[in-house]
């Protein structure tokens, strides 16, 4: 258990910086934002795209009108409606795509990304850096191992976007927190909207 030791000291402390570098003021007009659409659409790929849901579970949970892009029983999206994204690169295709497709309906995008000079942060109307590792950031890794090694380079314990994906997942959890005392509900509202066929 020595590396799974190592790792979760690793994540634990990377979210602690991850959180204390996310800028409040963005964050609470992110979180104003989505109170206050009409319809949210959430979408992100692979493991980004399961933060993506759990996060929509939470937003239905608080009586929001929320769904998951790709899913049978999404709707389209139309002009008041939101789309929010996760992606750590900002550069993933399917997710620049459904960006632009948001845009030129008219809707807002908002996301959370590690790159602010990724399309999806061009894309969206907000967008929250959130620290962690990008596609990008592993393939100049994979390409210079060698050299980085050399220079004593810090090579994450964490494989791929681990650090990205729990520390959105941790901040989009405390985020639910805020959007419930501002929507006034409680545990006891959220617990009406659980599910109850398992």
């Amino acid at each position: 258990m020595k590396y799974a030791k190592e790792a979760l000291h690793e994540i634990i402390s990377h979210i602690t910086v991850a959180a204390n570098e996310i800028d409040q003021n963005k964050a609470e007009e992110l979180l104003k934002l989505l109170v206050s659409s009409k319809r949210i659409f959430v979408y992100g790929m692979g493991r980004s795209g399961l933060v993506a849901s759990a996060f929509a579970m939470r937003l239905a949970h608080i009586d929001l009108e929320v769904y998951v892009v790709g899913e049978t029983t999404t709707p389209g999206i139309q002009k008041d409606d939101t789309l929010f994204l996760i992606s750590g690169s900002g550069n993933t295709h399917s997710v620049v795509s459904a960006a632009e497709v948001a845009k030129d309906i008219g809707a807002k995008i908002c996301a959370l990304t590690s790159n602010p000079l990724s399309e999806v942060a061009r894309l969206s109307d907000i967008f929250l850096i959130v620290k962690g590792r990008t596609k990008s950031d592993v393939e100049h890794l994979k390409k210079d191992y060698l050299k980085n090694q050399m220079r004593g380079s810090y090579v994450p314990l964490t494989p791929l976007g681990t650090l990205f994906e729990d520390a959105c997942m941790i901040f989009l959890d405390a985020a639910v927190v805020e959007m419930m005392h501002s929507l006034g509900k409680t545990e006891r509202d959220l617990a009406k909207k659980h599910a109850n066929i398992e």
